[in-house]
């Protein structure tokens, strides 16, 4: 399986939120139930990458295809993440060209069973090719799901949401595609880490199910 995680790092990402997603992510990935999902069965593993990205031109590899084959990989893709306080000052959200570099990655892994593009955002598409019409057909079938800070766009009355109401309805509606695809929220950057966590377990059921088929 193949995760590529997209963290949104624009100029409405503070410092301190930036701080809160960065920990969130690392925190998740050495939760339990995560753990036991990427360790649960020998020989079944994941490719894991994050990337930041904010403006339509500003996307960077944090941490490149890293297989979690065990406690060191992961332990290296922690102490990246809560190493590293970089950001972009950009205020324009290009969420799909995000989509698309996320997309690249993952073509870069057709040794993988399941590719899936976990992106999450704190606001509105508002810069470079709207995201739903952005195609990732021409490359291997991606599920995108979503991580939606601050679901009701209480922050974004006065910004453009794409003809929906609120923020979750712009990445139900205009983000999220592919098999079993789906939204989690986290009421702000605070509630990240437990949020995150939630959408971990969501998106590796997958490979429990097939840890647990492999067993019978």
């Amino acid at each position: 399986m193949a995760l590529a995680l997209g963290l949104d790092v624009s100029g409405s990402v503070d410092n301190a939120e930036n701080r809160l997603q960065l920990d969130g992510l690392a925190a998740a990935l050495e939760h339990p139930e995560t753990q036991s999902a990427l360790f649960g069965t020998p020989g079944t593993t994941v490719a894991l990458a994050v990337y930041q990205w904010g403006a339509p031109d500003q996307q960077d590899v944090l941490i490149d295809w890293t297989q979690i084959t065990g406690q060191s990989q992961l332990a290296h893709v922690v102490g990246r993440l809560r190493s590293t306080d970089s950001r972009f000052v950009d205020p324009y959200t290009g969420l799909g060209a995000a989509l698309v570099f996320g997309a690249n990655m993952l073509a870069e892994r057709e040794d993988c069973w399941k590719h899936t593009l976990d992106i999450s955002g704190d606001g509105p598409s508002n810069a470079g090719p709207p995201p739903d019409s952005v195609t990732l057909t021409a490359r291997p079938r991606v599920t995108v799901n979503a991580l939606v800070i601050n679901p009701t766009g209480r922050d974004n009355v006065t910004k453009d949401l794409t003809h929906t109401r609120t923020l979750l309805d712009h990445y139900r509606t205009d983000v999220v595609r592919g098999p079993g695809a789906f939204v989690e929220t986290a009421q702000d950057f605070d509630d990240f880490e437990d949020a995150m966590i939630r959408k971990l377990r969501r998106e590796l059921r997958p490979l429990a199910l097939s840890q647990l088929r492999a067993s019978r």
